[in-house]
Formats: C-alpha cells, structure tokens, sequence
C-alpha cells in the first residue's frame, strides 16, 4: 500500500522532458502558438450564453465586476499552472504535477478526473457544435433531419426520435485527424480559428460601444433583491451576493487556459513560454470578457436578457437595437461555431496528451503513447478518443455530458494549487522559469475559491464524480497498480543529478 503515494523522482521527470528523437512528441510551439491555444480553449459559445444568463439573473450591469472577480479567481489557479508549467516542462499537467508532489494513487486520481474536463467536455461542445451548424446551413434553405442530429434518447415535441449525431461526429474526426497531421498544423488552425472569432467579438464591441445606452447601465449595481427564473429557480439579484452568483455563472467562461499546460513537451522553451501561454491568454480573455460584457449589458435592458432565449440573447439585442447591423448576428453565430471548433481541438489535444504520460508511466495501456514516427503525434491515442468522445457526442445527450465537466476541472484546479506549496515546501532549491508572487497566500486563496465553486455545484455533480472515480479505480487496481513503472530501474544514460535549465539538460 506504500506504494500508493510513492512520488515519481524530479530528475526523472526532467531527462524525460529533454528526450528527443522519432519516439517523443515534437518541440514546435513557440509563445504566441500557446496563448493562441489557450484563447482557442477558453472563447466558445460561454462568452454569449454565460453573460446573457449572469446579467438575466444575477447582476445586471455589474456582470462586469462579476467577470473581474472569475478572472482573479482564474489567476490564482493559471499563477500555479504557471510556475509548475516553467518548472516540469511535461505533458501531462495537473496529473503529471500530482504525481512529483502527491504521488501515484492522486496522480490517477486526477488523471482519470481530466476526462471530464477535456474529453467528455470536447463531446459536450460537440453536441452544440451540430447545434449551430444547422443553423448556418438553414441561412442557406437547408437542414440535417432531426434524426442525424440528436441522440437516440432525445425526441421532438412530435415524438419524432433521434438517431444519432452526425455532424458532431463529423467534426471529431476532422479535428482528430488534424491533430494527427501534426501539433504545428493543429496550432495553426487553431490560430487562424481564434483570429476569426476575436476579430468578431471586436467587431461587435466596437460597432456597440455607439448604441450603449447611459440608462441601462444605471444603477450599476443593482439593489439586492431576488429573481425567479423561468425554471422557478431562485437567485439572489444585485448588490455584492448578485455579483458573486454571476462570477460562479461566468467563471466557466474561463475553462480551457489550463489546457496549455498538456502541451509544455512540445513548446520549444517551455520554461519562457509556458506561463506566458497561460497567463497570457487568460489576461487577454479577461479584458475581452469585461469589455464584450459592458457593451452587450449597455445595449438592451434587463428585462430583454430575460425574455430572450439564453442563446439567442446576443442576436436578439443586436436587432432589436443596433439597427442596420443585422448582419453583425449572424456574425456572432459563426463566431460560436468558431469557438466551439477551436475549443474541441484543444480538448481533444489536452486529453491524448494527458494519457501519453499516464501510458509512459504504465498507468495506462503502452498504446497510449505510441507516436507516429512520420507526424511525431500520439496518433492511436487520438484514434482511441475519437471512438469514446464520438460515442458520447453520437447517443449520449447534451446535457448529461455537460453537467460533467466542471467538477472535473475545478478537482484540478485545486490539486494544482495545492502541489504548487508542497513543491515550494519540500524542493525551494528547483530552478522556476516563474514564480508565484506570495505563493502560500495565492495557493490558499486558489483552493478556497475552487472549493466553493464546487460546493455550488449541487450533489447531483458530486454523485457523478464519485461513481466516476469509483470506475477509475477498479481500472487502477485492476491494471495500472500492476503496470506501473514507478519502481523500474532507472534509465542507463540518466546521470545523477539531472536538472533543467533554460537551455536544455544539465
């Protein structure tokens, strides 16, 4: 049983990130292929759907401190990321991280848990992915049936029932082959993806910034009160509990930055470039954020977020008051199908690269981390999660999925945090590319925000998790505990002493 919280040795982790060769992922990200990632995983349809609900139901106007407070909320966590990112330049994240700090039984732990986050989270988008596809293709008179759009359990209020999901699945496998093809390719997408969804968002903060309306913005925050929703749910409306339900509404916005940390063995500087990635793309969504968010709350009123359906409320402002700007809604849809496309890509590419470590350490069948020996991507990984996010996003629906994904990554956020003081605690001597300033004090306030954001998550999403990591385990003991390489010999041409510096293997 000793061997549950044995810790992977630190200057294994570092010959491990400075191997090179046919058999190891290839170093092609530079600093902006990483903020671009992280701004792809963070921007989808959560920046209309979320601000549209927070300002209906929560804060009004003041949504705009609420997307400031989720940003600092996010900050404590992307600060750790950050500094563990500089410091263990390895695929993998927060499990990798858990492992040199917690050991192997947490490391699975939090493995298994980043399924939730990145692949059941890249079927939930694409679900809606599909969603909005059909959208488009009804600008043009056309339509995918109900039949090939929906889930064998969901039906139309005509009791006609669904099939299955094509054009989610559709979108899976280009991605999949994408990230196959290669990383660099992938970022290059990715990049031009965000580029079209960033330049729409501006677009519409820059045309709306003219049609905001002094009046709609006064009070600026709201007097507390309560708000029933049309579900008949309660909240508390205004004053500071109104900005702090919204923040718990909007923080989920912020999910994806941290998905920059699976790709630091493939940065080229991972010690620079990893917390720039981080903490940059999370500093640029934050300004864009409060900005869209300003305008979108300035143009219509209260009472229009509330009437309008949560997805249409964007297009629903735009023509009801931004005359002559009609096609600026249509716009905004193609923006959410960019950003839905752009965010399943780095789900997609965060999860294989979870399990390429995890199968490095024997946790996980070798399959895991065979790489291509033309394209140098863990291309059977890909292949393997294509078949399991494709069967969810296929027959399984939306909204189950979905309700899945936060838990998972705010379980993370939390052991990040957490490994962050441990390492500063046990190994102060670790060169660190970054550093988190106060880091005792940023880790507590990390761990305390993320543990509230899942304490508001309800039981329902706590029973979920539990019998989800009751099935991690009998994997775990099943196979990964027998498999495991934590007690292997050490590698022949590992020196004593090995550590990272900026420019490679010491």
């Amino acid at each position: 049983m000793g061997k549950l919280f044995k810790k992977k040795p630190l200057d294994l982790l570092m010959y491990e990130a400075a191997q090179v060769g046919e058999h190891t992922l290839k170093r092609s990200l530079g600093w902006v292929n990483l903020v671009a990632l992280g701004i792809g995983g963070i921007i989808g349809a959560g920046l209309f759907v979320r601000t549209a609900a927070a300002i209906a139901d929560r804060a009004g106007p003041s949504v705009v401190l609420a997307f400031v407070v989720a940003g600092i909320g996010c900050a404590f966590a992307g600060l750790c990321y950050a500094e563990f990112a500089s410091m263990i330049p390895v695929a993998g994240s927060a499990y990798t991280y858990s492992y040199a700090t917690m050991g192997e039984f947490v490391a699975w732990i939090i493995g298994w848990d980043l399924i939730l986050e990145y692949a059941v989270a890249a079927a939930t988008v694409s679900d809606a992915w599909s969603e909005y596809a059909n959208r488009v293709l009804g600008w043009f008179n056309m339509a995918i049936p109900y039949q090939w759009t929906h889930s064998p359990f969901e039906h139309d209020p005509g009791g006609t029932y669904g099939i299955m999901n094509v054009p989610a699945l559709f979108i899976l496998l280009l991605l999949t082959m994408l990230l196959i093809r290669g990383t660099k390719e992938s970022a290059f997408v990715n990049g031009l993806i965000v580029i079209l969804k960033v330049s729409i968002v501006l677009l519409f903060i820059g045309i709306g910034w003219q049609f905001i309306n002094p009046a709609h913005h006064t009070p600026f925050i709201p007097s507390a009160t309560t708000h029933v929703t049309a579900q008949g749910i309660t909240h508390h409306y205004g004053g500071i509990l109104g900005i702090l339900g919204a923040a718990g509404v909007v923080f989920f916005a912020y999910i994806g930055f941290d998905a920059v940390s699976t790709a630091a063995q493939e940065a080229r500087n991972p010690r620079r470039d990893m917390p720039i990635g981080i903490l940059g793309s999370l500093v640029f969504c934050t300004v864009l954020y409060v900005l869209f968010s300003y305008v979108l709350s300035g143009v219509a009123t209260v009472e229009d977020f509330r009437a309008a359906g949560r997805e249409a409320s964007v297009a629903f402002a735009i023509s009801k008051y931004m005359h002559g700007y009609e096609w600026l809604s249509r716009a905004v849809t193609v923006a959410i199908l960019a950003g839905f496309s752009s965010v399943i890509l780095v789900m997609l590419l965060g999860q294989s690269r979870v399990f390429f470590s995890m199968s490095r350490d024997g946790l996980v069948p070798s399959i895991f981390s065979e790489v291509h020996p033309r394209y140098r991507t863990p291309w059977k990984s890909n292949m393997l999660f294509f078949v399991f996010t494709g069967a969810l996003a296929a027959l399984v629906p939306a909204d189950v999925t979905g309700e899945m994904t936060s838990i998972g990554t705010l379980f993370a956020f939390i052991l990040v945090c957490a490994g962050v003081w441990i390492m500063r605690v046990k190994h102060p001597e670790l060169e660190r590319g970054f550093r988190v300033p106060a880091a005792p004090l940023v880790a507590t306030l990390g761990i305390i925000t993320c543990s509230a954001m899942i304490y508001g998550l309800g039981w329902t999403n706590w029973m979920r998790l539990i019998v989800w990591l009751l099935i991690g385990f009998i994997f775990y003991f099943g196979y990964g505990k027998s498999h495991s390489h934590i007690d292997a010999p050490r590698p022949t041409d590992m020196p004593e002493g090995i550590k990272m510096t900026r420019d490679g293997l010491l």
